[in-house]
């Protein structure tokens, strides 16, 4: 046993050493809004437990207790509470780094009532992250109840709010989690780096047990085609001068170059790490498969159900029962097996060997050193694996205005439109807003309805635009109806704006009154005419047996109307006659004079004409 346990040592140590190229500690901003002596914006180390607040900021009041100061206890002990008042700032406790684990610290100052923990380092270093405990012999049922967010800052920083503290000056501080992942576009890409060994302990049933509840949010995303996912397996190798071991042979496959570590830390009984890179590598191979078809989604129901019907407790966790799990799910076993290839050979395994480069950190993503690790456009997540609060750091990761409708829903976010229309434009008629509720927050934004777009700042306007603008709301146009006749401000030939229909004067907004043409002697004012005011127009009528033009203004006889309309045709006859009669005289003129010159030309050939003064007798010609 003592080669067993120098073999893991060496593991450990090459594995760890493997991955340790650079390991990069995930932060966010932390501002001191008060006192003046020590406002501005510090960084803060993400704890790698509870659920830092993705997307969102929070501001409380830091209390540093008088007793307990490194909260290694109960702060019931002490009576020490830190319940924030009716209407007071959340407290954010300050502690001091050492003597136990930073999670129990997390777990006694948020069972007293904390919002948030900020730990103290006790040394002048760069950040670190706080991680949870490996021990497994640890009692820590409470890491998976941790919830308020933690932060690592500096000593210097730590030294100045006790400092300030003391002084008696309240120290009040914002925490952002806006900007700690990049959003760049519509799309999020995430890694999930993971291990298919399910007697780890604690961490692995955590992790089953987040498998099967985020399954459900995660295939909603990858088919909306809003996430890009991708899973990964940690791998190690075997030394050199173990490869003939035993030990190295039941934990490693392609001669050595790919291990794991006994899931049960006991080479004598149940399965090897062998076993576990197997799985490893199909479960790696079936998303290759699936995402090659079109189907990456089934990844996620061939890991849940994987660990539920081929537990290593049940003896089940072998190539059989996976067989079976793939096949119920419609792939081809016999390309997974081909993508798995050879295990037994001395050669590299393609699949392996690119999981392998993938550890290794790139851009400003750090190497991949704890398991289970989630990577989130391209930085790593910190905090509870947990449905929610991963959800969280995913909406977080997308443009904003542009998150999926799952991002929305009230156990993610709070919709800050609800409450009093988050400041925005509103139409109460028509139940139009311009507020649009984000992951972050909420925008102010003219929206776009039925195909009619409307302008303005979003906050005291927005104004329908287009050709179809007066079928929503009149387009915010006045519009009235009377007597059974309907009229508008709004014209669909204007893109925009309102403007009184002939009849009426006003804004063409709120108001359009009727024009009295009779008062203002704009209409009906020729002689003998009388003059009556309507809603929208007017009526104008002749005395007697005279008749109203209205495109005229003018009164005239019936009868002359008639007579003076007989007229008119006989007149438009005679001048059609007269054209007709003319032109046909022109049309003779012009052929006979046409005819005229022919017979001249063809006579001219024959004999000389009188009126040709070239012309000579043929007498003399002959001369």
């Amino acid at each position: 046993m003592k080669n067993v346990g120098l073999v893991v040592i060496v593991w450990i140590i090459v594995g760890w050493s493997s991955c340790m190229g650079r390991f990069v500690v995930e932060k966010n901003n932390l501002r001191v809004t008060s006192p003046e002596s020590i406002r501005g914006v510090y960084e803060c180390a993400l704890g790698n437990f509870g659920i830092p607040q993705y997307g969102g900021s929070m501001s409380g009041a830091v209390l540093y207790p008088k007793a307990n100061q490194k909260a290694c206890k109960n702060f019931a002990d002490f009576d020490i509470s830190f319940r924030s008042r009716v209407a007071g700032l959340p407290t954010f406790v300050l502690v001091d780094r050492g003597d136990c684990y930073f999670t129990l610290k997390a777990w006694n100052a948020q069972r007293a009532g904390a919002a948030t923990i900020l730990v103290a380092d006790n040394r002048p270093e760069q950040l670190i992250t706080m991680d949870a405990p490996e021990d497994e012999t640890t009692d820590a049922d409470y890491l998976q109840n941790i919830t308020i967010p933690s932060a690592l800052v500096s000593r210097s920083l730590g030294s100045a709010i006790k400092t300030a503290i003391a002084h008696g000056e309240p120290v009040h501080i914002s925490l952002d989690w806006r900007e700690a992942l990049p959003h760049p576009n519509d799309r999020v890409a995430y890694e999930l780096w993971t291990n298919s060994n399910d007697e780890c302990g604690p961490k692995c049933d955590a992790q089953i047990q987040f498998l099967k509840r985020f399954k459900g949010a995660a295939q909603i995303l990858e088919k909306g085609g809003y996430t890009r996912f991708t899973p990964h397996y940690i791998t190690w190798y075997c030394p050199e001068a173990f490869l003939a071991s035993r030990q190295c042979k039941s934990q490693c496959i392609n001669g050595g170059r790919y291990c794991a570590p006994d899931p049960e830390q006991d080479f004598s009984r149940g399965y090897n790490g062998k076993d576990v890179i197997v799985q490893n590598l199909r479960q790696a191979c079936f998303f290759r498969v699936t995402n090659e078809s079109g189907k990456p989604w089934l990844w996620w129901d061939y890991v849940t159900d994987f660990a539920i019907r081929c537990p290593m407790k049940q003896e089940k966790y072998n190539k059989k029962c996976a067989d079976q799990v793939i096949h119920s799910l419609g792939v081809d076993v016999k390309k997974i097996d081909k993508c798995i290839g050879d295990i037994e050979a001395n050669t590299e395994n393609p699949v392996l060997k690119e999981e392998q480069h993938a550890q290794v950190g790139k851009g400003s993503r750090g190497d991949v050193t704890i398991l289970p690790t989630i990577v989130i456009n391209n930085r790593q997540y910190r905090g509870k694996l947990q449905r929610s609060a991963v959800l969280k750091a995913l909406c977080s990761g997308f443009r904003e205005t542009t998150e999926p409708p799952i991002c929305l829903t009230e156990d993610i976010e709070t919709n800050e439109c609800l409450q009093n229309n988050g400041g925005c434009w509103e139409d109460k008629t028509t139940n139009i807003t311009a507020c649009r509720d984000t992951f972050r927050g909420r925008v102010c934004q003219c929206p776009i309805v039925q195909g009619v777009k409307f302008l303005g700042d979003g906050y005291t306007h927005c104004e329908a635009s287009g050709a179809l603008r007066c079928g929503i709301n009149n387009g915010g146009c006045w519009k009235h109806t009377q007597m059974g006749k309907t009229y508008s401000a709004c014209r669909d030939d204007h893109s925009k704006g309102c403007k009184c229909p002939p009849g009426f004067k006003g804004d063409g907004l709120k108001d359009c009154q009727d024009v009295n043409e009779c008062e203002e002697k704009t209409a009906c004012q020729c002689r003998g005419c009388k003059c009556k005011n309507t809603w929208g127009s007017y009526e104008c009528s002749c005395s007697g047996s005279l008749l109203y033009i209205r495109e005229h203004d003018i009164c005239i006889n019936k009868d002359a109307r008639g007579d003076v309309s007989w007229g008119v045709i006989w007149i438009i006859i005679m001048g059609l006659g007269a054209a007709a009669l003319g032109a046909y005289t022109i049309y003779k003129y012009r052929i006979r004079t046409y005819m005229d010159s022919e017979i001249r030309a063809i006579m001219a050939q024959y004999m000389p004409l009188d009126n040709n003064p070239n012309s000579q007798p043929s007498s003399q010609l002959e001369l």
